[in-house]
């Protein structure tokens, strides 16, 4: 039988770091159905699921943060659709996207409840300008207002790779080192940076492309897609790692004394 998604050697049987990952709610179809779902890309489940975590989706929902974070040991906020303007105090731009105002709830209120609980957190794309809005900082609301050009969503439904310069004396430095490319699709990013997000990586044309929480343990949020580049899974596997030792040290989970959380 060929490999699959859940394959396996014996070493890799144990337990994994349970990993949240935000949902979009869309209209989808499927064989006869055609019916609003909540769902995300395959992309970020193999991305968890390569680097040693188990992935768990937490589409919006009337839970409160306080019922979800027990039971996580790490926390994705994901890609998606423009941030509502009118949480941060704007009116649309022409070109931002309708509101989703459950999902902007929902995960604004898991990002700040990661943050409170200190644990493991990696926002991307839309989840880093989610971050930003829930600590008070606010968006550009289409890029090529600011910068001239469009690299940044080049052709719509494709990334594009961009050459991102990090601070290589930071946290996410010592994981990618002072230079790294991220595949890119957005045409929104930070303007005014939120309470305690530092920027740690930027594009050419100045644009924030990566920040840190200071603070925090592991709060990382990237502007780029990690999850659509398999062949580079540093930040999913440094997530893992710290999801790993959140597990043994905040949960006092016995098992995990004997468990190696090596990059793969």
């Amino acid at each position: 039988m060929g490999s699959s998604l859940f394959d396996e050697s014996d070493e890799e049987r144990r337990v994994r770091p349970l990993i949240g990952l935000t949902t979009y709610v869309e209209q989808a179809k499927w064989g006869v159905w055609d019916e609003e779902s909540a769902l995300l890309p395959l992309s970020y489940v193999t991305a968890v699921t390569r680097a040693g975590g188990c992935p768990v989706l937490l589409p919006p929902s009337p839970a409160r943060p306080e019922d979800v974070m027990p039971a996580l040991d790490g926390l994705v906020i994901t890609g998606g659709p423009d941030v509502d303007p009118a949480n941060y105090g704007s009116d649309a731009h022409t070109e931002t996207d309708p509101p989703r105002s459950e999902r902007d709830e929902w995960e604004m209120a898991l990002g700040r409840a990661a943050l409170d609980d200190d644990l493991p957190l990696l926002a991307i794309c839309r989840g880093l300008q989610v971050l930003n809005v829930a600590m008070g900082g606010t968006l550009h609301q289409h890029l090529p207002d600011v910068v001239g050009h469009e690299d940044h969503r080049a052709v719509m439904g494709k990334m594009s790779r961009m050459l991102i310069a990090v601070n290589p004396e930071s946290a996410m430095g010592a994981i990618l080192g002072g230079e790294t490319e991220g595949m890119c699709h957005h045409h929104q990013a930070i303007h005014r940076l939120g309470r305690r997000m530092e920027a740690v990586g930027f594009a050419a044309d100045g644009t924030v492309e990566a920040v840190e929480v200071a603070g925090q343990e592991f709060a990382f949020g990237v502007q780029w897609h990690p999850e659509d580049d398999p062949g580079d899974d540093r930040l999913f596997v440094a997530l893992v790692q710290a999801a790993s030792r959140f597990r043994y040290e905040r949960r006092g989970d016995p098992e995990e004394k004997s468990l190696r959380w090596d990059a793969q």
